[in-house]
């Protein structure tokens, strides 16, 4: 009956969310590639390419929710070498990441609306072994035709906000039957046993692995681009580098300001910035245009133009985590003028220590325990960053301190994707192959 009525409403919400859902993908670009397929509409060579296989439905919806899904699904071959992996996704951001990186047995495809003739279609022509759900995306009719057709439905890494708590909970009697499909949720902590089984998840569905996120056992090497683009634009040998890593409206400005205020005492000093959306580019060139510095973009390095610049703007989506590699000290996005944090790990886990403001929701749990173990500094304002950032430049052995201190406190995420993957292999696939004439696929 909920999802009668969801479906019943669903062409209403679509009109109203339309204008926006559009406007976003016209932004951030590329939104024409392969548009169909959000509608349940594919070419023939992609119909061809899955007609005789059995493949696990990854299921991530932006950037780092693609690194996640990527992680775990290189994890589950090591313990099934002839995996398949169709990996869909929703933003035009995490579909270029996934289209670059994915390797040749993952099949990368857009989200189908969630909609149950849409919805359809797509199990039709993917015909899922088991679907594997990244973070807290869950779908009704997803949920629903999985549970039809028998198809194991897992959630792995489900992060649960705050604030995405209080809401579920607002509409609990509309969200618990579809939580109650999951035939397995990883969670990152054992506080989150209770909070999803308050969802109406079974207990024994739930099981502690750590956060996929969070695992140093499964890292991406730093690609030797960022070295080599650093050592294009460098003036000097000495590196002393301020990075802001995912940073958002107002955030660009303050670091510049820091920044030039920091140059008096450190003269080799050089500004890093990543913008959490690359389409704000122009905007933050702009102003910062008005400040006395020389602004230039990363892809400006390989060609040799970029030698006199002070702040460089990096104009590369889903890299940010291989230009850690050149930092001093990493300032965390999202944290100063907005609300909601960025992800900490990834720089530390590249060694260098890290430095946040005060609105760290979305990490929150992982931002006090970083703080209670003195592996990361909290700012309140500029004028504490900026005396933070000094602090930290000037000396190294802090560096080293706050760095080892993290490691130690990400301990227990440590190992968290294979222990996510014996648990997903463990889910019975219920797709079969059935070879004839014509090779056709039951499930």
């Amino acid at each position: 009956m909920i999802r009668f009525i969801y479906n019943l409403f669903w062409p209403l919400g679509l009109l109203i969310f339309l204008p926006g859902y559009f406007a976003k993908m016209i932004r951030r670009g590329g939104y024409r590639e392969k548009f169909g397929q959000r509608l349940g509409i594919y070419d023939g060579s992609l119909r061809n390419r899955l007609s005789d296989r059995c493949s696990t439905w990854l299921h991530a919806v932006s950037v780092g929710e693609v690194n996640i899904a990527l992680k775990f699904a290189n994890a589950l071959r090591v313990l099934e070498a002839d995996l398949h992996c169709v990996l869909t996704t929703t933003t035009t951001t995490g579909f270029a990441l996934a289209r670059r990186t994915a390797p040749p047995w993952i099949e990368v495809m857009y989200t189908p609306l969630d909609y149950w003739p849409i919805m359809r279609r797509a199990f039709s022509l993917i015909r899922p072994a088991r679907i594997v759900l990244v973070e807290a995306e869950v779908w009704p009719n997803l949920a629903g035709a999985a549970h039809r057709r028998g198809i194991p439905l897992a959630l792995v890494n489900a992060r649960l906000s705050t604030r995405s708590e209080r809401r579920y909970q607002r509409f609990r009697f509309f969200v618990a039957p579809m939580f109650r499909l999951l035939d397995l949720v990883c969670v990152p902590e054992g506080r989150d046993v209770e909070r999803w089984a308050a969802l109406g998840v079974p207990r024994n569905r739930i099981h502690v692995t750590g956060s996929i996120k969070f695992d140093s056992d499964v890292q991406t090497q730093s690609a030797p681009l960022a070295s080599s683009l650093w050592d294009a634009s460098a003036g000097t040998t000495e590196r002393l580098v301020l990075l802001g890593g995912s940073t958002h409206r107002g955030e660009e400005e303050i670091l510049a300001r820091v920044f030039l205020r920091l140059r008096e005492q450190f003269p080799s000093l050089r500004l890093f910035i990543a913008p959490r959306h690359v389409e704000r580019l122009q905007e933050i060139r702009a102003h910062l245009g008005a400040l006395p510095l020389r602004v230039r973009l990363a892809s400006e390095a390989l060609t040799g133009s970029a030698d006199d610049a002070d702040c460089m703007l990096l104009d590369t989506t889903g890299e940010l985590h291989r230009w850690y590699s050149i930092a001093t000290v990493v300032f965390i996005g999202k944290s100063l003028t907005a609300h909601g944090g960025q992800n900490p790990v990834e720089p530390i886990l590249a060694g260098k220590p890290v430095v946040f403001g005060p609105h760290m929701e979305n990490f929150g749990a992982l931002a006090k325990t970083l703080l209670s173990n003195y592996a990361a500094m909290q700012v309140g304002d500029s004028d504490s960053l900026e005396g933070t950032v000094a602090k930290l430049l000037r000396d190294g052995e802090a560096r080293e301190r706050l760095v080892g201190n993290a490691h130690t406190a990400l301990t227990e995420h440590k190992g968290a994707t294979a222990r996510t993957a014996e648990l997903v292999h463990g889910l019975r696939p219920k797709c079969r192959v059935r070879r004839s004439a014509r090779s056709k696929i039951s499930c």
